[in-house]
């Protein structure tokens, strides 16, 4: 469970969160959505610890996230972030298997259990072929599931991912987030594909200019009525099976309906997904 309340955030005295909460429960995908500079990547690093907020407060199983010191919070939470790591001369394997360094001193060696762990997780993410290939050399799209399968080798109860599919073509996108919806742990992840929100997350918040514009159960927030004012744009909603499909028109096209006028971000409330 990771939960969060009232956080409020600002980049050199620039407002950017504000009042905001979630609840996210086990076996649960909560997705964050919004437009560009809404607050998603700074909620999340915030709720890994990343980011200290001004206020408010999150927990990860009732634990402060602050309190967490050393190898206890990595045990706990593992982060697929937009920030590309530095670009080491190591191995795809190499760099998976760091994903079990959480569960091991500095002076112990990778066990078999390690190294089992983290070529199931190679296999999951579909780069089993790439194990021997120098991470530095991979294709964007290689290297963001390179990192996705490192997270999974961390075996943590929360997951945490910045725009996971980025870099990644139609199907691969797909099979990342069906992987990522079939975990029985927590999971938070900031999209910005409304459409793969709609298909892979149990619930989301919506944020606008740093605040909960709408939150809830997905079919809940993906609404015209909720997503027109904040993205300024023409929506029709689908059904496509137990799914949604969303249909985008922008508002100055002649056969676009009208798009309603941009209303102030509600105030935040914290949101428990059931």
């Amino acid at each position: 469970m990771i939960s969060a309340s009232d956080v409020t955030f600002a980049y050199d005295g620039t407002p950017v969160l504000a009042g905001v909460g979630l609840h996210a429960d086990s076996g649960r995908v909560l997705g964050l959505i919004g437009p560009n500079g809404s607050g998603k990547t700074t909620l999340l690093r915030i709720l890994y610890a990343a980011l200290t907020p001004r206020h408010g407060a999150v927990l990860i199983d009732d634990d402060p996230v602050g309190a967490l010191k050393g190898r206890e919070l990595p045990r706990r939470v593992a982060v697929v972030a937009q920030e590309a790591p530095p670009e080491l001369p190591v191995t795809v394997a190499e760099m998976v298997l760091l994903g079990r360094s959480p569960h091991r001193s500095s002076l112990q060696a990778y066990t078999a259990h390690d190294h089992r762990t983290a070529a199931a997780a190679l296999r999951r993410v579909g780069i089993r072929h790439l194990a021997d290939r120098n991470f530095a050399a991979l294709s964007g799209g290689e290297k963001q599931r390179t990192l996705i399968a490192r997270a999974l080798t961390q075996q943590t109860g929360h997951l945490l991912l910045d725009e996971p599919t980025n870099h990644l073509d139609i199907r691969y996108q797909h099979e990342v987030l069906q992987l990522v919806s079939a975990l029985d742990i927590t999971t938070v992840v900031v999209l910005h594909d409304l459409n793969l929100a709609a298909r892979y997350c149990d619930h989301l918040v919506l944020l606008d200019q740093g605040r909960v514009a709408k939150a809830g159960p997905t079919p809940e927030v993906l609404t015209p009525e909720v997503l027109e004012p904040v993205y300024q744009i023409s929506v029709r909603v689908l059904e496509d099976g137990d799914h949604v499909q969303l249909v985008f028109r922008p508002r100055d096209e002649p056969s676009a309906g009208p798009v309603a006028h941009r209303r102030p971000a509600v105030d935040a409330q914290p949101y428990e997904a059931h």
